[in-house]
């Protein structure tokens, strides 16, 4: 080889070589260097690398569990009355189900079933999401269709899949029940149980409900040996490789925003069309809310429809770039409605040790 080529080869190689370290400095061929992880997640957390952000979007950097400054953010009156009303059974109309019925506090306030059975043994089709952390959402609901705790309160308890019960005529029926007006006396100032005070308990107590604090807020908090080295590498790669932070960001490890991922069963009988139910836009077909993360070991099953029993079927599925649906038929394929994915949604290429590493992260949020 002529002198001249050579030295263009080796410099060719040497870039390559360094296009390689710079996108993966922390493995060494095909093993993962978890010293120098260590050494990448041992400075302040303002400090760590950037995440990978698919399509370049805003993101939100994690952020430690804080437990709310109470009485200051929730009178304690006000919260007592909240968490009563949570715990009731007494806001349905059967007097069988409460709040917590479908949102379990042992379960990230989320349940153990795909769709919890409601009013009469009755299902709707969603999954009840986790509660913790709520207070950072924007919007409530899979499809977003509450802008605030307060407007949701009300919305499965008048649900006839759900709760069931006339709103008209839970103020009356909570009026009648020993301790209520006392109740509404010390967190108001008079004994008026309505509508909008109820709303507002309910929701003064959710606000509350933060995600159980794990080794992964240690972590956080700079006690590097909190997390072992798989659960370390598995950050690495939610936050790189595996691009998880695209859409799960920030204190609650959601973007609070919606995306479609390919599981709207579009034309089949479990059919859920998502957001495009509230806006009628056929931009919004199949899309849902991008859940927390946090505790998520603990809220399964998973998804708005509860369709995975496991984490590894999730991270299996993302692997793969998740189900692109193709048209069933000519009426399918010329309806606007036709359900298209985020363009988000890629392969990840992660290998065996790589998705369990990723699991053993999630396991630990």
């Amino acid at each position: 080889m002529h002198r001249a080529s050579k030295l263009f080869f080796l410099a060719a190689a040497c870039l390559c070589s360094a296009a390689a370290f710079s996108a993966e400095p922390c493995r060494q061929e095909a093993a993962w260097d978890v010293a120098c992880l260590r050494q990448r997640y041992a400075v302040p957390l303002k400090a760590w690398p950037a995440p990978r952000i698919e399509g370049g979007g805003e993101w939100r950097e994690m952020a430690a569990v804080n437990p709310p400054d109470l009485p200051k953010t929730v009178p304690y009156a006000l919260l007592r009355l909240g968490i009563r009303l949570f715990y009731d059974k007494a806001l349905s109309d059967s007097g069988e189900i409460a709040c917590a019925s479908c949102h379990r506090p042992e379960h990230a306030f989320a349940d153990t079933l795909p769709v919890t059975p409601g009013h009469a043994g009755r299902k709707g089709m969603r999954n009840a999401p986790a509660l913790v952390g709520v207070s950072h959402a924007t919007s409530l609901f899979w499809d977003g269709r509450s802008p605030t705790l307060e407007h949701q309160a009300l919305g499965p308890v008048a649900d006839p899949a759900e709760m069931a019960m006339a709103l008209d005529k839970l103020p009356a029926k909570l009026a009648a029940i020993a301790g209520y007006r006392e109740d509404f006396r010390r967190a108001y100032g008079d004994d008026a149980v309505t509508l909008p005070r109820i709303q507002s308990a309910l929701a003064a107590y959710e606000r509350t409900l933060v995600p159980t604090p794990t080794r992964f807020d240690a972590f956080l908090k700079g006690q590097a040996q909190a997390l072992d080295d798989k659960e370390l590498l598995g950050l690495y790669l939610f936050r790189t490789k595996a691009g998880c932070m695209t859409c799960h960001h920030g204190p609650a490890l959601s973007d609070n925003k919606f995306h479609n991922l390919g599981l709207t069963w579009f034309g089949r009988k479990y059919e859920d069309l998502g957001c495009y139910k509230v806006s009628g836009d056929v931009r919004d077909v199949g899309k849902f809310k991008t859940p927390t993360l946090r505790n998520v070991a603990q809220s399964g099953p998973w998804m708005h429809n509860g369709l995975f029993p496991a984490l590894r079927g999730i991270l299996n599925m993302y692997n793969a770039g998740m189900p692109r649906p193709k048209p069933a038929n000519e009426a399918q394929a010329v309806d606007p409605r036709f359900p298209v994915n985020s363009e988000l949604l890629k392969p990840l290429e992660l290998n065996e040790e790589e998705i369990r590493a990723l699991e053993a992260f999630l396991n630990v949020l």
